[in-house]
């Protein structure tokens, strides 16, 4: 395994671990709150932004990879280890969270799988696809070349708090098809019936990003 592959593993690991077990264990939005939530999925980000960065961009995000594909800043090949590496982050961190709640003799229904709530098929992914257009669109720019790789890390772990804000009560915030991969096998049921959704819309808010970016906003230029 590359060392770029390696980091994306980790990164991946450490957003799903530390994102979704703070839901959990925190006692979801009743309990440690929306803020609270929204905070550990940024926090992560900005952690693994500033550590594994260098290596390997910190995609750390299936809909991330498939823009700075679209957007030539990775190759095809890349792109697929890339994904892989992300996917099996995000189930070893799942399985990580729920080992951890099974020592700890809490229930294990719960592990931050994401969902359509009370808004259905089609508002979610509605929801996931804007919500994800705006998170990669501000990567897509602040890494772009006329962006400020110090301070690109904060910016987009900030933004990420921002999505999560809005997005926690409606679908439980995705925006990270691995994010929503792992969860979904160990919980299984409803969460991985609705999976679909928070891999498509992701990958579509991210696609239209990587256009926007490009075109409307110079990022590549």
């Amino acid at each position: 395994m590359s060392k770029k592959l390696f980091a994306e593993f980790i990164g991946t690991f450490v957003l799903v671990l530390f994102g979704t077990g703070t839901a959990v264990l925190g006692g979801g939005i009743e309990g440690i709150g929306t803020l609270g939530i929204a905070m550990a999925f940024g926090l992560s980000i900005v952690a693994m932004a500033y550590s594994i960065g260098t290596i390997s961009g910190c995609h750390i995000n299936p809909a991330v990879s498939v823009a700075m594909f679209l957007n030539k800043r990775i190759s095809g090949s890349e792109l697929v280890g890339y994904i892989v590496a992300q996917v099996v982050g995000a189930i070893v961190g799942t399985a990580t969270l729920l080992s951890f709640l099974n020592l700890s003799d809490m229930s294990t229904k719960n592990l931050g799988q994401n969902g359509f709530g009370n808004i259905g098929a089609g508002g979610a992914f509605l929801v996931e696809a804007i919500l994800t257009f705006v998170f990669v669109l501000v990567i897509i720019v602040v890494t772009g070349k006329k962006g400020n790789p110090a301070f690109a890390g904060l910016v987009i772990g900030l933004t990420l708090v921002l999505i999560h804000l809005l997005g926690i009560p409606l679908t439980g915030t995705s925006v990270n098809p691995a994010r929503s991969i792992g969860p979904a096998l160990f919980a299984g049921g409803e969460a991985l019936s609705q999976l679909w959704v928070f891999i498509v819309a992701p990958i579509v808010g991210g696609i239209v990003a990587a256009i926007v970016g490009k075109f409307a906003l110079d990022s590549e230029k």
